[in-house]
């Protein structure tokens, strides 16, 4: 894959642009906020955070696959960032050339190139202008990068922050102060707790424990799936008390999930299935949970819990909904985040 990046930073002011109200000031709170409009999509996570990403268009050849990232934390005088990534077959052939409208970049190589203020204000306002841009490098293979969808995903940006009608929003500026543009929320904390070493005797707690599982529950969430036994459960020990069992299974043609319990290591066992879904890791005590739009993996979502010591809780969710040929996704969009402090096992013994 072929990469040309651009990084923005600069305080932006731009001309008025009428499109959608306000509404969704402050929406991003708990879960975040999703959009997407024609060939652009928008991802802002809980912290407020926003990121919108941008393609050739629906109908293009996936060959030659061209993607903007444009992200923009929250609070007031803000700047933007913006990444390029080409892909496909044929890599770039450096320097590269961006043009949109007026606007020409020369000389964009295959690694981080800043843009200073002028030129940061040469091209925003050009991307808002125009219904596409074009990416070329020396030989003369162009990218074409549409712009379709770019206002309303921008003005969705701009409502989420509490920016429309400040004279920083990017999409329907105005004259109220940018003091009252929406703060960004602080990412929850989550304590995880690492795992203890197994126990001797943990391997035999898988027969043990299966008659105790609902197994026309697990069946049926796993297309009644013939393989499932005691042999088939793998077991995790997560505290001096508390185990995890885990059960693979298929899901589609290409993604694979897998069951998972929580149970005593003693009885009565009272095993208990958790939402978490995915491999458990030992190291940071997570299970991620990864699957792709299609075959050719060009679009994904994951979503990452982590064991807090009693119970699995939602650490990370992040996504890209559209699938336009860039193998393992072209950006990965956070919808939700934590900040995760690792600690390891208490020596003092749980309670049941």
């Amino acid at each position: 894959m072929n990469l040309v990046r651009i990084a923005a930073a600069a305080a932006l002011s731009f001309a008025a642009l009428s499109a959608g109200a306000a509404g969704a000031a402050g929406a991003a709170g708990k879960e975040g906020v999703s959009f997407s409009h024609n060939d652009w999509e928008l991802a802002c996570d809980n912290t407020r955070t926003c990121r919108a990403a941008g393609y050739q268009s629906e109908g293009a050849d996936i060959t030659e696959p061209v993607s903007m990232l444009i992200t923009r934390k929250a609070g007031p005088d803000t700047s933007v960032e913006i990444e390029l990534q080409t892909g496909g077959e044929k890599p770039a052939k450096g320097p590269v050339r961006f043009k949109v409208g007026k606007a020409t970049l020369s000389g964009l190589k295959d690694s981080a190139a800043s843009l200073d203020q002028d030129q940061v204000r040469a091209v925003l306002p050009e991307l808002l202008r125009n219904d596409d841009a074009t990416l070329t490098d020396r030989g003369g293979q162009k990218w074409v990068l549409s712009l379709s969808g770019l206002n309303a995903v921008l003005l969705k940006m701009d409502e989420v922050q509490g920016r429309v009608g400040t004279p920083g929003a990017l999409v329907r500026r105005g004259s109220k102060p940018e003091s009252s543009v929406l703060p960004p929320v602080p990412a929850p904390v989550v304590k995880a707790v690492v795992p203890p070493k197994a126990r001797p005797g943990d391997d035999a707690l898988a027969a043990r424990i299966f008659p105790s599982l609902k197994q026309s529950d697990a069946k049926d969430d796993c297309n009644n799936h013939e393989d499932f036994n005691a042999k088939s459960l793998n077991v995790t020990r997560l505290t001096d008390r508390k185990v995890l069992l885990s059960f693979g299974c298929g899901m589609g043609a290409y993604n694979y999930s897998s069951l998972l319990w929580i149970a005593n290591d003693k009885p009565p066992y009272a095993p208990v299935a958790i939402e978490a879904n995915g491999d458990f890791d030992e190291k940071d005590a997570s299970v991620t949970s990864s699957m792709k739009g299609r075959g050719i993996g060009d679009c994904w979502s994951s979503e990452t819990w982590s064991f807090d010591g009693k119970g699995f809780v939602r650490t990370a969710a992040a996504g890209d909904g559209m699938c336009r040929g860039f193998a393992g996704g072209a950006w990965s969009l956070p919808r939700y985040v934590t900040r995760v402090e690792l600690s390891e096992p208490s020596a003092t013994p749980s309670k049941p």
